[in-house]
């Protein structure tokens, strides 16, 4: 079961840590390879060890950029088909609105749970 984390116990600078954490997987819109997971993944080994928000706010991010990344290689092959565009475009659409989701709630103390999410780090 998991621990509840009261949103006004958690102190300023963690908040903002854990929304950058989530920030950072926009970092995968800048050109730079995989930096959708290396972002988050750099933020969340430097700051797990400060608190607990900011260790289920990193894994949380890594997880779902993995797993956008897995079912963006899923999509290509349809491409060929034509149907694989309209797949990558509504996964595009579906990392950013879940990206603004995650950091918005992080910055207001709540632990937001992306969709769709493989669970690779526990």
């Amino acid at each position: 079961m998991e621990e509840i984390i009261d949103p006004t116990e958690i102190p300023k600078d963690e908040k903002t840590n854990a929304m950058v954490c989530h920030l950072l997987a926009y970092l995968s819109f800048s050109g730079i390879p995989l930096g959708g997971v290396l972002g988050p993944l750099i933020m969340w080994i430097i700051k797990k060890n400060d608190s607990p928000f900011i260790d289920e706010c990193g894994k949380e991010a890594i997880n779902f950029q993995i797993s956008m990344i897995i079912y963006t290689l899923i999509c290509i092959p349809f491409c060929f088909i034509l149907v694989g565009y309209p797949m990558l475009f509504l996964l595009l659409v579906i990392d950013i609105i879940c990206i603004f989701k995650a950091a918005n709630a992080a910055n207001r103390g709540i632990l937001y749970q992306y969709p769709w999410t493989i669970r690779f780090i526990k």
